[in-house]
């Protein structure tokens, strides 16, 4: 909300106590809860995006793993509903797993967004807390014209700044597309039936 370009967020979370918590002891990232841009429900998101047909420019789940009742928030029925929530154009960012660890779920999912998408993107960013210190995002537009990977705004040294960013920049934006080649190779083409998983992460999991 910080920003200038977003007029509104609508923010949909099923446990009110995760608000609760989060202003009590996250309070430098929960200060968005005191801008008037913000529009909170506390309820089921899947629910909400039935009620709210082709309501959304952008899309952002921001979900645990998927264990449990997280899993199917990656699944193409999720998709499919959010597809229907967003505006002609609109598009959706989704966490997408790690590509040390998950590479056979980020294929999949990669698979069914393509039936559903025009333009699908893969790319991730680093966070020393999760496993590997990486996390990836499942990007789609309904816009077939839309170039996730270069920034549709250059950030000066200036803007980067003033914003008191501490790790987007537009060079970091490029970069997040950048993918080893295991699984460049998944992205790029699916390779279906090959073993693309680095070599220490299978022998990982056969110890």
């Amino acid at each position: 909300v910080k920003h200038p370009s977003v007029e509104s967020v609508v923010q949909c979370e099923i446990d009110e106590d995760v608000i609760k918590v989060s202003k009590q002891y996250l309070q430098g990232m929960a200060v968005g809860y005191s801008s008037p841009k913000l529009t909170l429900h506390i309820g089921d998101g899947f629910e909400f995006m039935q009620q709210n047909q082709e309501a959304f420019d952008v899309i952002i789940t921001d979900s645990s793993d998927p264990v449990g009742p997280a899993e199917s928030l990656f699944k193409e029925s999720y998709y499919e509903l959010m597809k229907t929530a967003l505006r002609k154009d609109g598009i959706l960012c989704c966490q997408g797993e790690c590509q040390w660890l998950h590479l056979d779920l980020i294929k999949e999912m990669r698979q069914f967004c393509k039936s559903l998408f025009p333009v699908v993107e893969y790319a991730y960013c680093t966070i020393p807390t999760y496993p590997s210190g990486q996390i990836g995002f499942m990007l789609c537009s309904k816009n077939p014209n839309t170039n996730f990977r270069d920034p549709v705004q250059q950030l000066s040294q200036q803007q980067v700044e003033e914003m008191n960013l501490k790790y987007y920049n537009s060079d970091i934006h490029r970069a997040a597309f950048i993918l080893p080649e295991f699984a460049r190779k998944v992205s790029t083409a699916g390779l279906e039936g090959q073993d693309t998983a680095p070599a220490w992460c299978v022998a990982a999991v056969e110890a």
